[in-house]
């Protein structure tokens, strides 16, 4: 029997722990049919980054693949960017960018709206302006830096994320009618009072967190010490800070490693990281052989210090093994207790054994060994444990409190204290993924509609059963993942060339036909089966069994559906022994953990109990009347244009509305 719609969505495994609910399942397949062009328009039809997320998404698409549970996960991320590079934004052609957006997760209704306010270029910014800029929403971006992107073009390494990448997917959501002001900072250039004389209706406040974070150890304030976001960010301009021949970075995350693996690179070759200029001519390519043969000599170290086993470490494992390749020097389970110096400048850092990173409780609270002491000469010292912000530019009137350090949103609409101000991203939340800041902006953008126009906008799904017919690759079942063609280590270390290639047509073929298709699925009808066990004989995988009900009371869960069929009590069931329980029935269990779809249990079904059935569905965004109740009003209710059509808002008070 067919269950609800919510336990089916959660079998797609992917598809629900991506925070957009990208589609993956449906792009993967298309691109194992050979359907390119349908596959770019499912991967970016809910994300406005698509094509940045085929190249630095965290992809916890991936980490939730079922196909992981078998053997390895599908290559998800590495798919996306072969439709990507194909399709998106980065061809010179925003066509396919423009028709592929999925209207329907938007709000509806359109119009001739009201100017808004977006601080900051960063993701969550430009997703808040992708947005309502569609909806009708005449949208300004004001941006502090020279260039919009934030950490995408100040955090992202440039030998990880091309810039002229970023650029074109940035322009492709500028090109909807958003107007870009840079070199704009909030507090310095313009204030939330002054957008509000201006006659912006509502603000969002995008500013991320700009700042690294430093322990306090004696002597943090020596020369040749820096903040990873600061070294970072001018990495990633082309104007490098000064670094010695023996660099340590201290943290043990993806951002450490970031910075680490710019670190080892040549900061010679940083001439003009934003304009996409060719590094690779023959002369460049002898100078980077070259630089890497002195530095295999001995000539740069950089090393990692971490609390962390390496068991434990946050980083991702193709960070680190990469990184070892690059000729990283990993420190495991030290803790930094200070920086030595010689004459003002860095000579060295401080060790000592980290014994335990986590207590009892699985809370941080690292414990030490301080008679295991370790002092790694250095002369450059990073640290990479974190980024703060700056909210320096609140001022008491805006009426936007904030809470050690991010801004207070209400965590189901983003809107701040200040009715008319949102917020969202890491400012509000702290550092994530730049998918779970799209997502955030997604609904904060939807929440900035509710609040100027009185309504209430929610999601809704739409789904349907279908008999499947699908065929799999030959094989599917045996093939193994494989990574996209990666740079060589000698090479990558000693360039800023582009570390991962895209996949070529036939690889990416392959690797998409892993898919095990999680939205195909084996519908058992129980009033027609025979309890023949022909299925349990037939599973490759030994996922079906027929047990008795002695069981599935190894659960409560389980317990309650036995009480409900035998029509008794919780109670009165546990009375009864394990070969009492058994005497009264028994089920078919499947688990659906590591299920191949292979179909061979509905094919050796002789009752036809056993189909093969595809669920389909859909998210839309719905809305009804009335003011959103979870949103605090202003003074005034910006409603929808008049009857008559003339696109103009009209601004009713309080009392008018209820009247």
């Amino acid at each position: 029997m067919i269950g609800g719609a919510g336990y089916w969505m959660k079998m797609v495994k992917c598809q629900d722990a991506c925070p957009v609910h990208t589609d993956a399942c449906g792009y993967v397949n298309a691109i194992a049919e050979g359907r390119d062009e349908d596959a770019y328009r499912i991967a970016r039809a809910t994300n406005p980054f698509a094509s940045i997320c085929g190249r630095v998404c965290g992809a916890p698409c991936e980490a939730n693949c079922r196909r992981g549970d078998l053997d390895s996960p599908v290559s998800i991320r590495a798919l996306k960017r072969f439709v990507t590079s194909q399709f998106g934004p980065e061809t010179g052609d925003f066509r396919l960018y423009h028709e592929g957006c999925n209207q329907q997760m938007l709000p509806p209704g359109r119009g001739d709206y009201e100017p808004i306010a977006v601080v900051g270029a960063g993701v969550a910014g430009l997703t808040v302006a992708h947005d309502l800029a569609q909806v009708g929403y005449k949208v300004t971006v004001f941006e502090a830096y020279s260039a919009p992107g934030g950490m995408l073009t100040a955090g992202v390494p440039v030998f990880r994320l091309p810039r002229e990448l970023v650029m074109a997917e940035i322009n492709a959501i500028l090109s909807l009618g958003i107007e870009l002001k840079c070199n704009q900072r909030l507090g310095r250039d313009f204030t939330i009072k002054s957008l509000r004389e201006q006659g912006f209706k509502a603000i969002f406040l995008g500013v991320g967190l700009p700042k690294g974070r430093k322990l306090d150890l004696p002597g943090a304030n020596l020369n040749g010490v820096y903040d990873g976001m600061d070294f970072l960010r001018a990495f990633n301009e082309g104007n490098p800070l000064p670094v010695g021949k023996r660099i340590i970075v201290i943290g043990g995350g993806n951002v450490a490693y970031d910075v680490a693996r710019s670190a080892v690179r040549p900061q010679e070759m940083l001439g003009n990281t934003e304009t996409g200029a060719d590094m690779h001519s023959n002369e460049s390519t002898a100078l980077d052989v070259a630089r890497s043969a002195v530095r295999m000599s001995g000539d740069k170290e950089v090393h990692v210090v971490c609390l962390e086993k390496r068991s434990e470490m946050p980083a991702d494992e193709i960070e680190v093994s990469e990184g070892a390749e690059e000729g990283l020097v990993l420190h495991n389970s030290r803790g930094p207790r200070e920086i030595v110096g010689q004459n003002g400048n860095v000579a060295g850092l401080r060790t000592v054994e980290c014994s335990a990173v986590f207590d009892a409780t699985g809370r941080f609270n690292p414990s030490f060994n301080e008679d295991n002491v370790e002092v790694i000469p250095a002369d450059t010292i990073i640290f990479s444990i974190g980024q703060s912000s700056d909210l320096s530019f609140l001022q008491p009137g805006d009426g936007v409190e904030s809470n050690r350090g991010l801004i207070k949103v209400d965590p189901e609409t983003y809107q701040t204290t200040a009715p008319d101000v949102f917020a969202c991203g890491d400012i509000a939340h702290g550092p994530r993924l730049f998918i779970n800041a799209i997502r955030s902006a997604q609904i904060a953008a939807r929440s900035m509609h509710d609040y100027l126009r009185g309504t209430r906008t929610e999601e809704a799904v739409r789904s349907s059963w279908s008999p499947a017919t699908y065929t799999m690759r030959e094989g599917w079942d045996q093939l193994r993942r494989h990574h996209p063609p990666v740079v060589a280590a000698s090479e990558r270390a000693s360039s800023l060339q582009v570390i991962e290639d895209a996949y070529p047509d036939e690889a990416a073929r392959t690797q998409a036909a892993r898919c095990l298709r999680c939205n195909v699925n084996t519908v058992f009808d129980t009033e027609i089966c025979v309890s023949c066990t022909g299925c349990v004989d037939v599973c490759p995988e030994n996922l079906i069994r027929l047990t008795g009900l002695a069981d599935l009371c190894r659960t409560s869960e389980g317990t309650d559906w036995v009480a409900s069929v035998l029509a008794i009590s919780k109670e009165e069931l546990q009375t009864y022994s394990k070969a009492q329980l058994d005497e009264l029935g028994g089920v078919m269990l499947k688990d659906e953990t590591t299920c191949i779809r292979c179909g061979l249990c509905a094919a050796r079904c002789p009752s036809h109990a056993i189909t093969m059935q595809r669920f389909d569905f859909r998210r839309m965004c719905v809305s009804s009347q009335g003011h959103n109740p979870k949103l605090k009003q202003g003074p005034h209710v910006l409603q929808s244009p008049n009857e008559e059509g003339d696109g103009q808002a009209r601004l009713k008070s309080p009392a008018q509305e209820t009247s």
